[in-house]
């Protein structure tokens, strides 16, 4: 089982925080050729963050940043509808891969396996949610079905899982740097 200290555990939780503050839809303080880093901070924080209370917090999180997006910045509506509600089990499907990392997890070069399945599993899994939702319940489409469906599901998978992914190897090669560090300070310890 992975586990961070409490310590390292605010910083990770402050740091994903400013990413999805920073990346996520078009309000103030949005970096527009950052791809949306939403996806990838639920999964990490399923992962890093043992509280009970991340979860429910970075939900609150994406709703005020969206809301803020739409009734104080002005930007479209288009996505809030009843389907918003979608949201919860794609955020869920995220957390709850990193969750499972966080209790398989092995300092062992096959654990490399372990994470491109949970990062394509839970991307695919939020798709199915957040995509699907929105085309079932957001009242855009008339006469949905599941040929049209599979098509857009098909269509956008690959972004989802490709702006998943960069988020979430940048964060393997800090943690392996991190890993590393602490390794070598440990042994300049042990030889004096």
């Amino acid at each position: 089982m992975f586990l961070l200290s409490r310590q390292y555990q605010l910083i990770v939780g402050a740091l994903l925080v400013v990413l999805m503050i920073i990346t996520r839809g078009h309000h103030f303080a949005s970096v527009n050729v950052l791809p949306s880093a939403s996806w990838a901070v639920f999964l990490l924080a399923g992962f890093y963050l043992s509280s009970r209370w991340a979860f429910p917090l970075l939900l609150s999180l994406a709703a005020a940043l969206d809301f803020s997006a739409v009734f104080i910045a002005g930007d479209s509506s288009y996505c809030l509808s009843a389907a918003y509600a979608m949201l919860l089990p794609a955020y869920g499907s995220l957390w709850s891969g990193g969750r499972w990392l966080a209790r398989h997890y092995q300092t062992q070069w096959l654990m490399l396996v372990s994470l491109a399945v949970v990062v394509s599993l839970s991307a695919a899994m939020a798709t199915v949610f957040s995509s699907g939702g929105f085309y079932w319940f957001s009242g855009r489409y008339t006469d949905p079905s599941l040929v049209e469906l599979a098509s857009r599901l098909i269509d956008y998978y690959p972004q989802y899982l490709a702006n998943t992914a960069f988020y979430v190897a940048i964060a393997l090669v800090s943690h392996l740097a991190f890993r590393f560090s602490q390794l070598q300070q440990s042994n300049k310890a042990s030889n004096h």
